[in-house]
């Protein structure tokens, strides 16, 4: 019928910017595969301590270094406590530190980036000075210095566990906001000479509002990406604190502190270390695909 609108157009035509990007990530496999196998993890160790009501801490001597069995479906340590137990319990804590972590290099990057690039002259050369200050310290003699130096006090305020979990984030957090920050300069230096922002410049918009409304919400995407990035970024350095001896106490397992505890036996009890290990990979990688399914899933620029 001659001026009618066919069903399929109307229909695109209501979709979301996020819906029409939710449509683009579906159609990325191995982003979707790792989406499903990171949530199958997250389930796991949500629900798996109540599946699985096995104590982390159960020692039992006759069943030391067991390789996998019905009775332990992924081994015992040195000390005969269930490994399934204790990475359940300890994915918790490693993924509650990455997720945490990289909320608060987020927030951190996208405030200071934000002012750089609202801002101009000295503010912005300000601030650009302090993240290419935090860029070029030595990270890891730096994150030693600071745990060695507090451990202690938090724990004595806050905890054995929420202590050292508080530590370990701000730390991890305070050296991955430069990336974010920068990045949310470059988009916001892009944005506010667009037109719609002129727009609303030009109708009395205050700095705030076009930053709020209109800037912010359209640099969002990259900033996606790089919080996803962040997540594996601060796993595996929660894994290597806890590896090198420096993270939480050895009576909380987090991933990194099982892996620590099974280097002296990787001979005659490999699945010590393997299952861990495994555990981390999987975390790292799935976040990897899901931020490269993210990345092309937000370019305008891209045809999926």
């Amino acid at each position: 019928m001659a001026g009618s609108t066919p069903a399929s157009a109307t229909a695109s035509a209501h979709v979301s910017p996020w819906g029409e990007a939710w449509r683009r990530f579906k159609r990325h496999r191995m982003a979707m595969l790792s989406l499903v196998i990171l949530l199958l993890m997250v389930t796991a160790v949500l629900v798996g301590p109540w599946l699985w009501p096995v104590a982390i801490n159960d020692i039992d001597f006759t069943a030391r270094l067991k390789s996998p069995s019905l009775a332990h479906p992924l081994g015992t340590d040195d000390l005969g406590q269930d490994l399934l137990a204790r990475l359940l319990y300890g994915g918790r804590i490693s993924l509650a530190v990455g997720l945490a972590a990289m909320l608060m290099a987020v927030i951190v990057g996208v405030l200071i980036g934000a002012i750089a690039g609202i801002s101009r002259g000295s503010v912005d050369a300000a601030l650009m000075w302090l993240t290419d200050l935090f860029l070029s310290l030595p990270q890891l003699p730096l994150l030693l210095l600071i745990i060695y130096l507090f451990r202690d006090g938090l724990k004595e305020t806050f905890g054995p566990e929420v202590g050292v979990f508080i530590l370990i984030v701000v730390v991890i957090g305070g050296f991955r906001w430069m990336p974010v920050a920068r990045l949310v300069r470059a988009q916001f230096f892009s944005l506010r000479e667009k037109e719609f922002v002129e727009a609303a410049r030009a109708l009395g918009a205050s700095t705030p509002r076009q930053v709020t409304r209109h800037i912010l919400p359209n640099a969002l995407g990259p900033v996606i990406v790089a919080g996803t990035i962040d997540v594996a970024a601060a796993i595996i350095a929660e894994s290597t604190l806890s590896f090198l001896g420096l993270g939480f106490p050895p009576d909380i397992p987090t991933w990194g502190r099982i892996l620590f505890d099974a280097k002296d036996y990787l001979d005659i009890a490999p699945h010590w270390a393997l299952f861990p290990g495994l555990a981390i990979f999987l975390a790292v990688l799935t976040i990897n695909f899901i931020g490269d399914g993210l990345r092309d899933a937000l370019d305008p620029r891209k045809v999926m």
